[in-house]
């Protein structure tokens, strides 16, 4: 590990201590042991994202387990993690996980199926197609696997295309919107809780990606336990057993429909 991550690693555990406080850039410098902006630019270049946006990462992360582990209300919980109001807390957590806080404890931190990005500044687009490989070390505990891409390097929102693989193989993503985009991949072992602990949550991304017209794109994604400097999975998790069942009855219906 060098200097940089090291100091990632620093700063990262030092936002995770500090969630209720307003923290600056000139806290996490110091913590980081740099200039403001030397430690800006290493913080970028270690996780993929600038400080803020992994701060405000954590402390939805943090939202998120305290929503599925406590009974703490709404309102408590977004103080807990740094929001003065219940309002802003609430419209970022939906839009980042894709649940309101109160669907996401309801359903206990899992989604039935994640949606699509369907605005008409995405599918008038021209397309290409992203193609390629997840691999894994196959002694790994490993789910479902998750693949998306998304606009920053950070699993939030809806992606613009997404698919589902039951476990390393080959994939394909297609259409994909003309853009810049990072395609991102993460399982979770299928007997784990919401909370998407560091212990049961494998990642990868690629990117970013400049995606033009026609243009198909081969990856290799190498799917690896999350380290403290990967940025959280902010995606509310695919209920795999929900959606293994779902498939199942796709399946039988599909067998159905052939006799």
């Amino acid at each position: 590990m060098d200097a940089s991550e090291k100091a990632a690693e620093r700063v990262i555990t030092f936002m995770q201590g500090n969630l209720s406080e307003q923290l600056t850039v000139d806290d996490m410098a110091r913590a980081a042991l740099f200039s403001k902006f030397h430690f800006s630019r290493i913080f970028q270049r270690v996780t993929g994202i600038s400080p803020g946006r992994f701060l405000s990462a954590l402390r939805l992360q943090h939202a998120k387990k305290l929503l599925t582990s406590t009974s703490l209300s709404v309102a408590d919980v977004s103080l807990r993690v740094g929001y003065a109001s219940v309002g802003t807390f609430s419209s970022r957590f939906t839009r980042s996980v894709g649940l309101s806080p109160t669907t996401y404890r309801r359903l206990g931190g899992f989604t039935p199926y994640v949606p699509v990005e369907d605005s008409q500044a995405v599918v008038s687009r021209p397309t290409g197609a992203i193609r390629g490989t997840v691999v894994a070390d196959p002694d790994l505990p490993m789910g479902r696997i998750f693949l998306g891409v998304f606009p920053q390097r950070i699993p939030e929102g809806r992606p613009v295309q997404c698919c589902i693989l039951d476990g390393p193989g080959e994939f394909e993503l297609d259409p994909v919107p003309t853009g810049v985009w990072h395609l991102l991949a993460h399982s979770v072992a299928a007997d784990s809780d919401a909370t998407g602990g560091s212990e049961v949550t494998y990642v990868s991304s690629y990117g970013p990606i400049l995606m033009q017209r026609d243009n198909v794109m081969h990856v290799e994604l190498p799917l690896k336990p999350m380290r403290i400097v990967d940025p959280p999975v902010l995606l509310a998790l695919l209920d795999v057993r929900r959606s293994a069942l779902e498939r199942e009855r796709e399946r039988k219906s599909v067998a159905a429909g052939h006799r």
